[in-house]
Formats: structure tokens, C-alpha cells, sequence
């Protein structure tokens, strides 16, 4: 019986995973979103920690495109936004840094686990590669769900509902597959996804992010956010970029 977990940004992610064991990272709005569109279009992406010069540098070296800001990018730029990933063109690799779930996956790369990325869109695909996946894992170390969270002004943590949302939508979708002990932090996730399953396009938007992603002018990616299961896609971390399982 898998063990499910869930915890909290990069602090929770560090002190609760342990080798062997498999990281599931939910920041739904928006670096997890977009990882996922960007897989589904056949796209490498590597998470990286900051946005600045070294970025630049560490996207050169792989020749990838560097995801600018949102509120940087020009027409045809990629950005974290997920809709100019969905209109991109001639992007092969793609660095895309974030100052929550983009970094808690690069510093997970190194710790010996399996790095998932997890959204509102491909839920229900993560449960069933989590269920099915090969054999090589420690079947004792349980599956940690991490809601990224956003950060306050002074760089600490600021718990973010939509990410409470699609820690639990994972959750959810692991439990209806059956055969999984749920922590208490995981069950209250899942109730709290579970209550509003069937209103996410109306709830997402009036969450604090969302209002500030639709009042900057962004409603398009809070639309693709709420899109429960609208892909079947796995994005699985090895030598530092995302791929398709």
C-alpha cells in the first residue's frame, strides 16, 4: 500500500523526501501548468532556480530558450505564462525558472528521487504512472504530494489554495485507484480538491492568484489551469530537464 504525503514548499520538500522516493510537485499556477503544456508539445524543460544572468548563461550551455517574465515577454516570447507555450513555435528546449515550483524541482535534483510534475490538467495521468510505475523504487518510502506555494514580499512561504487544489486533485485521483494510506495532510487535501472539483473554473479565478493573474491581464492561463484532466502527460525530472515519461 503506497504511503501519500503532503507537504509544504521547498522547506517541506527537503525535510520529507528521502532517497529512492518520488517527489510530486504541484504549483498550478503557474510553473506546473506550463510544464505540462510545454511537454505535451514534445518540449525538454529545465527548471532552474533564478531568473537572472545565470539563467541566461545555464540556458546557453543547453541550448534552450530561457522563459523571460510574463510581464517582460513580447509577442512570440515564451514566458512562465502557459498560453505562450501553447502558441510557441520552433522550441526544442526550454529553460523555465520560478521562484517556487521551478526551484523546488532543481533542488530536488540531486537527492536521489524521483522528481513528478503535477497539475489540475494531468492529474489523473500522475496517479496512474505513480501506480503503475517500474519497479527500482522503495516501495517504504511514501509518495510526497509538494503544494509549492507562493511567497509573501519578504521571500517566506505564502500557502496558495490553488495549490492546496492540486496537491489534492492528485490525491484524490491516487485514492480512487485504490490501495493508498493517506496521511492526515494528505485526506484534508483531497477534501478540500473534492469540494470544489466541479467549480474550478469559477473558484481558481477568484483565488488571490488568480485575481492577480486576471486583473494583470492573463485570464487565458487561469482558463488552461482549470483544465481538470485535459492531459494525459508525464513530465518525470532526469539529468536535470523534464521529459515525457
Amino acid at each position: 500500500m503506497t504511503s501519500v504525503h503532503v507537504e509544504w514548499g521547498p522547506t517541506g520538500a527537503a525535510a520529507s523526501i528521502r532517497p529512492g522516493g518520488v517527489a510530486v510537485v504541484v504549483d498550478v499556477l503557474s510553473f506546473t501548468t506550463t510544464l505540462t503544456v510545454a511537454v505535451e508539445r514534445g518540449m525538454t524543460v529545465y527548471p532552474f532556480r533564478w531568473a537572472d544572468v545565470r539563467a541566461t548563461t545555464y540556458a546557453r550551455t543547453r541550448d534552450a530558450v530561457l522563459a523571460v517574465g510574463r510581464r517582460a515577454a513580447h509577442p512570440g516570447e515564451v514566458s512562465l505564462s502557459p498560453s505562450t507555450v501553447l502558441a510557441a513555435t520552433g522550441v526544442r528546449r526550454l529553460v523555465l525558472p520560478s521562484p517556487n515550483g521551478s526551484s523546488i524541482c532543481f533542488g530536488l535534483a540531486d537527492a536521489g528521487v524521483q522528481v513528478v510534475g503535477a497539475s489540475l490538467r494531468n492529474r489523473s495521468a500522475v496517479a496512474r504512472w505513480l501506480r503503475d510505475r517500474p519497479a527500482g523504487h522503495d516501495d517504504e518510502s511514501p509518495v510526497v504530494v509538494v503544494a509549492a506555494g507562493e511567497r509573501w514580499p519578504d521571500d517566506t512561504l505564502r500557502p496558495a489554495v490553488e495549490d492546496l487544489w492540486g496537491a489534492g486533485a492528485v490525491v484524490a485521483a491516487l485514492a480512487d485507484l485504490g490501495s493508498v494510506d493517506l496521511s492526515v495532510e494528505a485526506r484534508v487535501a483531497e477534501q478540500a480538491f473534492r469540494a470544489v472539483a466541479d467549480r474550478l473554473p469559477t473558484e481558481l479565478p477568484a483565488s488571490t492568484s488568480g485575481r492577480e493573474l486576471v486583473d494583470g491581464g492573463f485570464p487565458d492561463d487561469v482558463e488552461l489551469a482549470a483544465q481538470l484532466d485535459a492531459s494525459d502527460v508525464v513530465p518525470v525530472l532526469a539529468d536535470g530537464a523534464f521529459t515525457a515519461a
